[in-house]
């Protein structure tokens, strides 16, 4: 007989929390549902843990950027060349644009120059409203490119139509022809420099057979070509050359690229127009120009 006063509930058994299913074969026992909430919420911490995983930061570690230190001598072309820098000279001035000033050409000795890692690496994720919005914005930008393209091209088919050109795009002179001077060893300018950052495109003013392309003392490297009339240019300091002795030149053709080699201080085109090949035999280069049909 149950003692009276207080109703003693009878003590669940771990299996008791199970199910038995009497069936016609026997007995069978389900599994007990122990702990049905801790597993339900192991199953939810599962999935939240991969989450995490994923959602781990997906930044590239990016190395410091490096620097350099100008030395005597250095032009950005040869710069970026040397330091393979991506995008060129162009690029490496973008970088160091607060270092060098608005003068690409003008870069001092003991300058420092930060050498690419300036643009950060693009994130994993889902190209934003902003980005969407910037494609179009590129789209627009091709046929821009397309019509400077054209531009381009027509300007030169007019200057190889009428065969002679000026030697540079843009052409600037900053030092004129016959100015006086201690820089010259004659006490005088045998030419006329034209502005042009390291790196810009020469060209042969007109047709012709080139005499000579390679160093030249103080001119550094240099290409002299002797035109139909007898008449010799001259293209100095420049830092590559893109022609040799013996070959054949149109009007416009790109012969090298600008530069600073040799006795010069600073990237720049100095260009001659000569009786001879040699030095000493020089005439004043921009009234030959204009007597070509050259404007400027």
């Amino acid at each position: 007989m149950p003692a009276q006063g207080k109703h003693r509930r009878t003590k669940t058994g771990a299996i008791s929390r199970g199910v038995l299913a009497a069936g016609t074969g026997g007995a069978v026992l389900a599994l007990p549902l122990i702990g049905a909430t801790g597993a339900h919420a192991a199953e939810q911490a599962a999935p939240a843990k991969a989450v995490a995983a994923h959602s781990a930061p997906a930044s590239v570690a990016k190395s410091s950027p490096k620097t350099y230190s100008v030395v005597s001598g250095d032009y950005l072309a040869k710069i970026a060349t040397a330091q393979k820098i991506k995008g060129g000279w162009q690029k490496l001035y973008q970088d160091n644009r607060d270092v060098v000033g608005e003068n690409p050409s003008l870069i001092l000795p003991g300058m420092k120059l930060t050498l690419g890692a300036k643009a950060s690496a693009p994130a994993e994720a889902a190209p934003s409203k902003a980005a969407e919005t910037a494609a179009p914005a590129e789209k627009t930008a091709a046929p821009a490119q397309e019509t400077a393209a054209k531009t381009a091209d027509s300007a030169a088919s007019e200057s190889n139509s009428s065969g002679w050109t000026t030697p540079v795009e843009n052409a600037n002179v900053t030092t004129q022809y016959r100015a006086s001077g201690a820089s010259w060893s004659s006490g005088y300018h045998t030419g006329s420099d034209f502005q042009a950052a390291s790196g810009t495109s020469v060209r042969s003013i007109g047709a012709g057979t080139v005499v000579s392309a390679g160093w030249s003392g103080s001119y550094g490297n240099e290409v002299v070509i002797q035109h139909s009339d007898g008449m010799y240019s001259q293209y100095a300091h420049l830092s590559s050359l893109g022609v040799s002795a013996g070959q054949t030149v149109s009007g416009g053709q790109q012969i090298g690229l600008s530069g600073s080699t040799g006795n010069s201080t600073g990237p720049h085109l100095h260009f001659e127009v000569r009786t001879g090949p040699s030095y000493g035999s020089d005439v004043d280069p921009i009234a030959y120009l204009r007597s070509h049909g050259v404007s400027i």
